[in-house]
C-alpha cells in the first residue's frame, strides 16, 4: 500500500503554484546594452538575434521601453573607435567619453533606471585585454589604478553601480577606496567574483571587437586572469576576497554551465548574487529555436528560472526584454 504520493501536489495548476519553490519576475532582470558612436544608428549583431549596437539616442529610446516593461537596470558596454584605443585605456575615464555621455543621457531620460556600466579595459585596449600590458604580461596593479580612475569617472557621470569584470587581484579595494575618497559613498560595486575563461563569450567579443589580438609578445588569451573552468573551490576564494574588499554584489559568469558555482557561493555568502546568462548561451538557445528544435518562449523562461533555483538574486541576460514581455502576457 502506498500512502505517500508526491503526485498529489502536482494534480493541477493551482496546487502546483501553491507549492512552487522559486519564481521568476521582471524584477530579476538586468539588460546588457551595447552602445556605439553616431546618431540614429542601429546595427544588428548577427550572432545574437534580436540584439543591436545603438547610438546614444536610440539607446535612450530602448531604455525607456525597457523601463516601461519593468526592466529597471541596464549593464552598459561601449563599441570604442579604433583611434581611441591604446595600451593605457585612458579613453575609459574621459569625462566626455561615449560611456560617460551615455550614462548622463539615460539618467536624464529615465532617472529611476539603475545604470551598471562595465568596468574593464578590453574595449579600450589596442590588445583586447582587460589590463595594461608591460613586458608581455598583464600589469595587475597599474591596471587597478586605471580601473579606479574609470570607476570614479563613471560615478561622476551618474552610474549607480560600477561592475568590474576584469578579474585583477585587489581591484575591488582599489575601486572602493577611490570612490570613497571622491565622495561617492553611495555608488555600489558589483564585482565579477568568479569569472571563468570561457568559450561562451564569442558573440559578445565580436559585438565589441574586444577579443585578444594576435600578437606573439602578449598573452594569446585571458587565462592568466580569468578562472580555470575546471575549478570550483577557487571560486569561493575569489569571492571571499571581493567581499572583504567591499563588494556589494557578487557576479558569477558564465551562467548555465556554472550553476554549481552559483549554488556553492549562495551557501557561502549573504550578499546578493548576480549571474550572467552570457552571449554564447543566448546564441545557442536562439539558434535552436530558429531551427524549430526548441520552443523559444518556454526555453527562455525555463533557463532563466534555473538561475533562481541555484540561488541567484538577479540575472544579467540578453533575453531580459523578451522575457519581460513573455511574463507580462
Amino acid at each position: 500500500m502506498i500512502y505517500s504520493r508526491n503526485r498529489r501536489l502536482r494534480t493541477g495548476a493551482s496546487i502546483r503554484s501553491l507549492v512552487q519553490e522559486n519564481s521568476l519576475s521582471v524584477n530579476d532582470f538586468v539588460m546588457p546594452v551595447f552602445v556605439m558612436e553616431g546618431e540614429n544608428r542601429q546595427e544588428a549583431i548577427s550572432s545574437m538575434p534580436g540584439i543591436f549596437r545603438r547610438s546614444i539616442d536610440l539607446t535612450v529610446k530602448e531604455c525607456r521601453e525597457l523601463f516601461t516593461l519593468g526592466v529597471k537596470a541596464v549593464n552598459l558596454y561601449m563599441k570604442v573607435s579604433e583611434e581611441l584605443k591604446d595600451n593605457t585605456g585612458k579613453e575609459a575615464w574621459n569625462s566626455n567619453g561615449l560611456m560617460q555621455n551615455t550614462i548622463r543621457a539615460i539618467k536624464d531620460a529615465v532617472p529611476e533606471m539603475v545604470i551598471m556600466p562595465d568596468v574593464a579595459l578590453d574595449p579600450y585596449s589596442i590588445y583586447g585585454h582587460d589590463g595594461i600590458i608591460e613586458n608581455g604580461k598583464i600589469a595587475n596593479d597599474k591596471t587597478n589604478e586605471a580601473l579606479a580612475k574609470m570607476s570614479v569617472s563613471l560615478a561622476e557621470a551618474g552610474a549607480d553601480i560600477v561592475a568590474p569584470s576584469d578579474m585583477m587581484d585587489g581591484r575591488v579595494l582599489a575601486i572602493r577606496e577611490a570612490l570613497e575618497e571622491n565622495g561617492f559613498h553611495d555608488v555600489g560595486i558589483l564585482s565579477y567574483g568568479a569569472k571563468y575563461a570561457s568559450s561562451f563569450y564569442g558573440p559578445f567579443r565580436s559585438a565589441l571587437d574586444s577579443a585578444p589580438k594576435e600578437n606573439a609578445d602578449i598573452p594569446k588569451d585571458k587565462k592568466t586572469y580569468q578562472m580555470d573552468f575546471h575549478n570550483s573551490r577557487e571560486a569561493l576564494n575569489e569571492v571571499f576576497k571581493d567581499v572583504e574588499e567591499g563588494a556589494d554584489i557578487i557576479m558569477i559568469k558564465p551562467g548555465l554551465p556554472y550553476l554549481d558555482i552559483v549554488a556553492k557561493v549562495r551557501e557561502a555568502i549573504d550578499l546578493p548574487i548576480a549571474v550572467f546568462n552570457v552571449s554564447g548561451e543566448y546564441a545557442m538557445l536562439k539558434a535552436a529555436a530558429q531551427n524549430g528544435w526548441l520552443d523559444n518562449d518556454r526555453a527562455i523562461i525555463e533557463s532563466l528560472t534555473c538561475f533562481k533555483r541555484a540561488g541567484a538574486d538577479m540575472i544579467f541576460t540578453y533575453a531580459a526584454k523578451e522575457a519581460a514581455m513573455i511574463l507580462g502576457r
